[in-house]
């Protein structure tokens, strides 16, 4: 009788109770079975469910490994540990492959992206490339709100990496206020620690478009062509300042006077919360 496993001893007991109208502790002695382990509980967190996080997690963020799912399950306060992460990770089949050809890569869109109703609403970010007339290579940050199609920010530099991107975002931010969700690609910058963390402690949504479908984040490429085919292609820029004057005088001028068809050819700081005051310093 001591071959049977706990479960099949749990319902011999409550049986022999009901029959013979015993008590849990005579039934248990008679059959010799701890009661302590009758009476226990398991604590175990669902496996379904932490699975169907996990899933979520990996088709929203598309390059995440299960160290990065990890952190994300701690911080909704799961309780797993990563060797139990990492194995229902490999059993979902969720592993990067990091040498597949780039058109096999897939990646499940978010179900429920609707439009902004708002500004600050959903950003969209990108980055477009220039150079100097020197020929010096130059990376813009381009940050488009989707709704009233204003330009926060246009931040030239000559290199960027995550942290730098966490700065300018949060100096802007803490000028227009903060998006509830911000569009990006899979970019290096994006899916950076530095990113994630900013993201994750100012509450916004990082919304990854597909690896190869730049129609996910549509509006900031339909920007970017009008800056390159408004702005970049019609300036010589000679130094890193002279380019940063150049462009912030155009952000300027597409925020406050260029008038916009998708909004009715309002300009966008009239659709901004600011009622209407001149762009803010970047």
């Amino acid at each position: 009788m001591k071959d049977l496993k706990p479960g099949r001893m749990r319902e011999l007991v409550r049986g022999m109770c009901s029959d013979w109208a015993v008590s849990i502790r005579t039934a248990c002695g008679a059959i010799g079975f701890d009661r302590s382990t009758f009476h226990y509980k398991s604590r175990r967190t669902d496996q379904a469910a932490v699975a169907k996080r996990i899933r979520e997690i990996c088709e929203t963020r598309v390059r995440y490994g299960y160290r990065h799912v990890h952190a994300q399950l701690d911080r909704e306060g799961w309780g797993f540990n990563v060797k139990k992460v990492y194995r229902i990770y490999r059993e979902l089949g969720m592993q990067l492959r990091h040498k597949t050809p780039k058109w096999r890569v897939k990646a499940k869109l978010r179900d429920d992206r609707a439009e902004a109703v708002g500004p600050n609403d959903v950003w969209a970010m990108d980055f477009v490339h220039d150079q100097l007339a020197t020929g010096k290579k130059l990376r813009v940050l381009t940050v488009v709100d989707t709704f009233s199609r204003y330009v926060p920010v246009l931040d030239v530099r000559y290199s960027y990496r995550g942290e730098d991107v966490v700065t300018t975002l949060d100096r802007v931010c803490r000028k227009v206020g903060y998006p509830k969700t911000i569009r990006v690609d899979q970019g290096s910058e994006f899916v950076s620690r530095d990113m994630d963390l900013w993201a994750y402690q100012r509450g916004v949504v990082l919304d990854f478009s597909r690896p190869g479908k730049p129609t996910d984040n549509a509006f900031i490429e339909a920007f970017n062509g009008r800056f390159r085919v408004e702005c970049l292609n019609l300036h010589w820029f000679m130094t890193l300042a002279d380019a940063a004057e150049k462009l912030e005088a155009w952000r300027r001028y597409y925020n406050e006077e260029r008038p916009h068809g998708a909004i009715g050819n309002k300009v966008p700081i009239m659709l901004t919360k600011s009622g209407g005051v001149t762009s803010p310093s970047p």
